[in-house]
């Protein structure tokens, strides 16, 4: 796969509008705020901008940001941009042609930012052990439509999750399957070119997400996917597509489950651009100066992360209540009419 990917990513692809689906976000889905931000970097970085989402999670500055398949580069001065002169931000690919293009405009953006913050290194996401990085040593991890291309997922994740901070988050858009891609799919240079391919299956991902330290994936957005080109839909039969963005934060503490001990959180209203409400996640849209019940584990991922001043708490870990209602699984046993009565009842 890696000599797919390299040849068609390297080679095959000139710019955004050789992309055979819809994926790469059109500039009316981009919000406001970062539209200026855009304008700043160099139009060829741009026109190989081969994403499906936005990985721009808020309150980065000063952070130290690792983009995993940085490709040209359009992510990282991004990122630069967000994270200041005081914060870092490291690409990774394995494309030579890709990384070139990147370096190229190195002090264009150095010139245009007013300091140079970024790192370039060539090597593969599967191999992070490899590149000379500090377990622990960065705040928040971004990909965007890379991790599907990759030969060994689990072995991306167990990489970056040694290289996070505890509190820190892997924050990454990428396609998703509506169920297992079938192996005609699977092996189809092109499809695997165009991040189909390698797309799984959004259940397995969540286990392999469990399984390798990120437990309660969040899911921010998504949309469904159109292959515009017919030939290659033919050829994708009945798998429906699905660009989403995920968050997955580094947190021991967190549980299987969101378990309710009855508490809640007050939001400040004092996230950047987002005064009247901050969106956790498509589940979480915390209202500011509202009370707002949380369970467990939203609790950790705002009380112990770097959103953590922007919040009041209510509440402890002192008192479980069972699982926190409408957040997706329910008590298995059957409750009866008569659940809080003391009649006597009978067994089969």
């Amino acid at each position: 796969m890696h000599d797919i990917v390299q040849d068609y990513y390297g080679r095959q692809l000139k710019n955004t509008s050789d992309l055979q689906t819809d994926a790469c976000c059109d500039s009316s889905a981009v919000p406001i705020w970062l539209k200026p931000l855009l304008a700043a970097i160099h139009p060829e970085v741009l026109s190989r901008y081969y994403g499906c989402g936005l990985v721009c999670p808020p309150l980065l500055e000063g952070c130290r940001v690792l983009d995993l398949g940085c490709g040209s580069g359009r992510d990282v001065y991004l990122l630069s941009q967000l994270v200041g002169p005081s914060g870092e931000v490291v690409g990774v690919d394995m494309t030579d042609e890709q990384l070139k293009v990147a370096e190229q405009h190195r002090d264009y953006h150095a010139d245009k930012f007013g300091y140079d913050n970024v790192t370039f290194l060539h090597g593969y996401i599967e191999r992070l052990e490899e590149l000379g990085l500090q377990a622990g040593s960065f705040d928040v991890i971004v990909s965007n439509c890379v991790v599907n291309l990759s030969t060994d997922k689990g072995a991306v994740l167990r990489g970056l999750h040694r290289l996070l901070k505890e509190g820190g988050e892997f924050y990454f858009s990428d396609v998703y399957a509506d169920r297992r891609v079938p192996d005609t799919v699977r092996t189809d240079p092109e499809l695997i070119g165009e991040c189909l391919g390698g797309a799984l299956y959004w259940n397995d991902f969540l286990e392999l997400a469990h399984s390798n330290g990120f437990r309660d994936s969040r899911l921010v957005e998504s949309r469904p996917l159109e292959v515009t080109n017919p030939i290659l839909s033919a050829r994708c039969g009945r798998v429906h597509f699905y660009s989403a963005t995920y968050r997955l934060f580094k947190l021991a503490g967190l549980e299987r489950d969101c378990e309710d001990y009855g508490q809640a959180v007050v939001y400040k209203g004092s996230i950047p651009d987002q005064p009247n409400a901050f969106n956790l996640d498509g589940h979480h849209r915390i209202e500011t100066g509202r009370v707002f019940p949380v369970c467990g584990n939203t609790w950790k991922m705002l009380a112990e992360t770097r959103m953590a001043p922007h919040f009041d708490f209510i509440g402890d870990f002192s008192q479980h209540y069972g699982l926190f209602p409408g957040c997706g699984r329910e008590i298995p046993f059957s409750q009866g009419a008569n659940r809080s009565s003391n009649a006597e009842s009978s067994c089969c």
